[in-house]
């Protein structure tokens, strides 16, 4: 759900379609300029306009190269405006020397002002990189296939900009199962990445060293409360802003038979994708169970409800969801309609989760004009295992067979 720039130029040049568009406008401007001063003697005099052309080629282009052709070719433009004109054209000599120092002064000033762009170009790209780097670190892909679970992921930010939010998911292989997470700080962009990153990195530790998932939820639990109060620089009070902070988690564990266990605090249930032997796949929310308040705004009760979903037979899936999804509205306000949304991404055959993600994620662009409200994060997770009853079974020979 994340893309990021191609190019193969300097930093700051543009691409080709630019430099073309760039030297269409240049020789028309040119032209049009030569064209009226030659066909129109007595009327206004357009022939210091001349002196933008270094300034427009730089503008299209940010390239010192086609800035310094962009003002060869106004100054070479001047020379069919060189021919003697009628006597009330007396004017021509001295204009077309105010038009050549326009030039020239355009010309410096741009080769200065096309240095420094370049080099701010350089350190906004070298920064992007490391702002991709951070980020992927934070909320890294997932893989394809885990234990024989097909699963994809994706995100969307509300942040113009940044490729992470206030929205967080991850899926591990344990030796207690396969264990996923998915929740939604509070808030959404730059500000919420640190709890994103403490939640997370919290979670990637417990779900290898907790046997059960209340003990990896309140490992959770704590790794918030203690960034909340590091955030706080020591200051941290029932009163205090971080005393407002929460994050919604939904913790799911599947066993190696399907069977399916979660923990919910404050966050949507998934929707199960069911695979039809004919036709389209059909989409079902779960309700399976209690829901907890969200992580930070209470103490997690002594006893954790948890809950015990229906068994995710093979081919079905788990679509994980953010409320960013859901709250998603249209210019009219009409919400999205992410149920519909998964029925048609899944569509007939079988459920390929990287394709549910990306057509969730082109409907919600689609549906919002790509100007959302909050962040948007689905995981989608199928189960790809082979039934008991369909493995053949493994059968050891006697010695009287082995003889035979």
């Amino acid at each position: 759900m994340r893309g990021s720039s191609a190019g193969g130029g300097p930093p700051g040049a543009a691409p080709p379609c630019g430099r073309r568009a760039a030297a269409a406008l240049l020789c028309g401007w040119l032209l049009s300029i030569v064209i009226w001063e030659l066909s129109c003697p007595y009327g206004p005099r357009l022939i210091q306009l001349l002196a933008a052309s270094p300034a427009i080629a730089c503008a299209f282009t940010g390239s010192r190269r086609c800035m310094l052709l962009g003002g060869a070719s106004a100054l070479f433009a001047l020379v069919p405006l060189g021919i003697p004109g009628p006597e009330s054209s007396a004017d021509h000599p001295c204009a077309r020397v105010g038009a050549c120092v326009a030039i020239l002064t355009a010309v410096a000033a741009g080769y200065l002002t096309t240095g420094r762009h370049s080099r701010l170009v350089r350190e906004l790209e070298r920064a992007q990189e490391v702002a991709a780097a951070a980020q992927q670190a934070v909320l890294r892909p997932l893989p394809p296939r885990l234990e024989g679970i097909e699963l994809a992921g994706g995100h969307l930010s509300a942040s113009r900009g940044a490729a992470v939010g206030g929205d967080l998911y991850e899926v591990l292989a344990t030796p207690y199962g396969l264990r996923a997470v998915i929740g939604d700080a509070r808030g959404h962009g730059l500000a919420a990445i640190g709890t994103v990153a403490a939640v997370l990195g919290s979670f990637r530790e417990a779900a290898h060293e907790e046997r059960g998932l209340g003990d990896v939820l309140r490992r959770l639990d704590r790794a918030l409360e203690r960034h909340l109060r590091e955030r706080a620089g020591g200051a941290y009070t029932p009163e205090s802003p971080e005393a407002e902070e929460f994050v919604t988690v939904l913790l799911l564990e599947v066993g190696p038979d399907g069977e399916v266990t979660a923990l919910n605090c404050g966050h949507p249930w998934p929707y199960r994708l069911l695979e039809q032997p004919v036709g389209p796949a059909t989409a079902r929310q779960t309700t399976p169970g209690e829901v907890l308040p969200p992580l930070g705004l209470f103490p997690l009760p002594a006893e954790l409800p948890l809950a015990h979903c229906a068994p995710l037979p093979p081919g079905d899936a788990l679509v994980l969801h953010t409320d960013g999804a859901e709250d998603a509205r249209d210019a009219d306000g009409t919400f999205f309609p992410l149920r519909r949304a998964l029925a048609e991404a899944a569509g007939a055959g079988p459920i390929v989760p990287a394709t549910v993600v990306e057509g969730v994620r082109s409907a919600v662009l689609r549906h919002t004009g790509g100007r959302l409200a909050d962040d948007i994060a689905l995981v989608a997770l199928r189960n790809d295992r082979r039934p008991l009853s369909a493995t053949p079974s493994l059968s050891v020979p006697t010695g009287d067979a082995r003889h035979r």
